[in-house]
């Protein structure tokens, strides 16, 4: 039995674009217009699983995914941050941002760390994995790394050292436990460069 997960990041917001920590806010018109285009790019799926987040639904939602079968992993949650800048926090509290950053144990904002999404994100992709065929998952950037750390086996330490870019298709498959890695691929290709005429 193979198990094939293909994650797709969500589109774009305002909060993504100002790098704030997302309040849960909806995807902007660009990216709703970007993930209708990107929408046949997917392959088919089996199951469709999105996390519980406005982005991820809008995404799904414009993709044409609907709601899905199950829920995916929600975001990381980052406590009294959330709704923040990046630039903010950085301002107000540059020691908490910095250990915040370089050690996964450590909330400073009082929500989750990242080693306990880590855990709680492998916890469902074992899950995922004893599923046949393919599974369509919407979820935010962080569960996709999350994702990955837990299939290769990385440390949590390297979390923030991948990125995970808008609508752009992270794919695992596997059996038996083991899984492999298709690095990320770009749902909706570069604009066409003009024509000259």
């Amino acid at each position: 039995m193979t198990s094939r997960l293909v994650l797709v990041s969500p589109a774009t917001s305002a909060a993504l674009r100002q790098a704030r920590f997302d309040a849960d806010g909806p995807i902007d018109a660009a990216g709703a217009a970007q993930a209708r285009a990107a929408a046949t790019a997917l392959p088919r799926a089996a199951r469709v699983a999105v996390s519980p987040g406005a982005r991820c639904h809008g995404t799904a939602a414009e993709l044409g995914l609907g709601a899905g079968d199950f829920a995916a992993p929600a975001a990381l949650d980052v406590g009294r941050w959330r709704g923040r800048t990046l630039d903010e926090v950085t301002a107000a509290e540059p020691e908490a941002v910095g250990r915040w950053l370089t050690d996964p144990a450590s909330a400073p904002h009082g929500g989750e760390t990242v080693r306990d999404l880590c855990v709680r994100v492998g916890a469902w992709l074992d899950t995922v994995g004893r599923s046949d065929g393919r599974t369509l998952a919407v979820v935010e950037p962080e569960v996709v790394r999350a994702a990955v750390l837990h299939a290769l086996g990385l440390p949590a330490t390297v979390f923030w050292r991948l990125d995970v870019p808008p609508l752009t298709a992270t794919e695992l498959s596997g059996r038996a436990g083991r899984w492999n890695l298709r690095l990320g691929r770009p749902l909706v290709g570069p604009p066409a460069p003009p024509t000259a005429g």
